[in-house]
């Protein structure tokens, strides 16, 4: 299969549904990155931090649905990728509907939920980021998506 690159990561060219899928899964990570900070950093509670918050989980249902999209074009390249995004909608979908009763769960589901989208974007892209060619041996990780030559 051929690759393109966009902004210096190579990417798969696997058709246009592939590359819609793949806008719309960048713009609403971004987003989610964004927000999410956002309302972790506001006041609990807070107009802004709901606001936020509300951003972050819509945004998190489109990075889940164009996730999915991009998974069952190319499930035997991004099966593992599924995984970490099918936990990081899970949890943050336990984390929102806990908000009010269990403050705990809405803390440990919408923070890990972050983490998870995060580790998604680093094992997938990481390899391709300017730092990661001078970080010492084996702190990439061991698993073959990380350890792969870009």
């Amino acid at each position: 299969m051929h690759e393109i690159d966009i902004f210096g990561i190579p990417v798969p060219d696997a058709g246009p549904l592939f590359l819609t899928a793949l806008a719309f899964h960048i713009a609403s990570g971004l987003t989610c990155v964004a927000c999410g900070a956002v309302a972790a950093l506001s006041r609990k509670g807070s107009a802004r931090h709901l606001r936020f918050g509300r951003v972050y989980l819509w945004g998190l249902g489109v990075v889940f649905a164009s996730m999915t999209a991009l998974s069952m074009i190319r499930w035997q390249e991004n099966s593992h990728l599924f995984a970490i995004g099918s936990l990081a909608f899970t949890v943050g979908l336990v984390g929102s509907l806990y908000r009010r009763r269990r403050s705990y769960l809405h803390i440990a589901g919408t923070g890990l939920s972050y983490i998870a989208l995060l580790t998604g974007f680093y094992v997938d892209n990481g390899h391709n980021l300017p730092i990661w060619d001078r970080l010492p041996p084996g702190a990439t990780g061991s698993c073959r998506v990380c350890s792969a030559s870009p």
